[in-house]
């Protein structure tokens, strides 16, 4: 229950005396829930995990520590009794979850607790990892290594960049990952202009450079990584930015750590790539948290203030996109650790041509 009594502490800052936990991923970090129905309710002393049958047997093996109880009729009711029950005064609820439809069935049934909308407590709480989060983010890191390495002995010209996601992912899912990270990105040619390049049909043709933005859920963590290779020579112009991105990640890597900020450390990238000229072809930040989800705080971005500390795992993905040429770009996820950093991700940076 360490992580429901760092929430209450946060509370307690805030003046809270009950908070209603809806998003399905604040759930399972704070009661260890996987099913897809239910909500908790967390007092200064007591917690509550509300779910219909389906889920009660399954609630009471994961979520240790709360008081599990079955609803039958409008879930909200049953939390309309805990706060009349626990004469819960405030009642937070997560603003940016919560549909307008869900508050108003909320605001029907709570009348004598009034409402608080907030957001990014329990997220905020997440942004630091614990020992056996980073093993499982780590894991996660390991199979998309692997996945990474398979992939360069498969990918061969006349494939669609849809058949190399799927022989990715599919590989992934074999070395024990419950699901990718995200849609696949296999952006190949002048497609690898495209950041997001969702794999397409288009067949993957000799001499083009391939973008690989990828990773894999496992047991709950995720992996995020991004690697760009060719197949036979790309031309010039692809490998210098290939090299000046390269040599931006590697500089990120060399400095991040505690006490940072997200903006300082965007700098680094965003500067160097900038001092060659490419500023304007570098749009999206250098990089964001991930962990239960694959967007998540703190941001390596120029909007981010926020000073890194340790447990944080971030992402570094600097990128140069040349439409109608192509683009780069290489990521890494990043422990921020008490000395500095440690890369989780071990696959090859340096160009390869295949």
């Amino acid at each position: 229950m360490l992580r429901v009594n760092n929430l209450r502490a946060a509370m307690a800052k805030e003046a809270i005396d009950g908070f209603l936990v809806t998003n399905p991923y604040n759930l399972r970090y704070l009661a260890n829930f996987t099913g897809t129905a239910g909500v908790a309710v967390i007092t200064p002393t007591k917690a509550f995990f509300v779910t219909d049958f389906r889920y009660t047997e399954q609630a009471a093996e994961q979520a240790l520590g709360f008081e599990i109880i079955k609803h039958t009729g409008p879930i909200f009711e049953e939390v309309a009794n805990i706060c009349r029950q626990e004469e819960i005064e405030v009642l937070a609820f997560e603003e940016t979850v919560m549909s307008f439809a869900e508050y108003t069935q909320l605001e029907d049934v709570v009348e004598e607790s009034s409402l608080l909308p907030i957001s990014g407590l329990i997220e905020s709480l997440r942004e630091v990892k614990d020992e056996s989060e980073i093993a499982l983010i780590e894991k996660a890191c390991a199979i998309a290594d692997q996945g990474f390495a398979y992939i360069l002995e498969q990918i061969k010209p006349g494939m669609t960049e849809i058949q190399v996601a799927n022989q990715l992912d599919f590989y992934m899912r074999s070395l024990g990952a419950t699901s990718v990270s995200f849609d696949t990105i296999v952006a190949s040619g002048v497609r690898s202009a495209m950041p997001h390049g969702v794999a397409s049909t288009k067949v993957i043709e000799k001499g083009d450079l391939i973008t690989l933005d990828f990773g894999c859920y496992y047991e709950g963590y995720v992996s995020d990584m991004t690697r760009t290779f060719a197949l036979g020579d790309p031309g010039e112009k692809l490998k210098e930015i290939h090299q000046i991105v390269l040599e931006a990640q590697l500089m990120v890597n060399a400095v991040a750590k505690a006490g940072m900020s997200g903006v300082e450390l965007d700098a680094v990238a965003r500067d160097y790539i900038a001092s060659h000229g490419y500023g304007e072809a570098f749009g999206h930040s250098t990089g964001h948290g991930i962990g239960l989800e694959i967007h998540e705080g703190p941001n390596v971005s120029f909007k981010s203030p926020k000073l890194f500390v340790p447990g944080n795992v971030i992402t570094n993905e600097p990128g140069i996109y040349l439409p109608g040429i192509g683009g780069v770009r290489i990521e890494d996820d990043l422990l921020i650790t008490t000395t500095g950093n440690r890369i989780l991700t071990h696959s090859p940076k340096e160009l390869i041509i295949l």
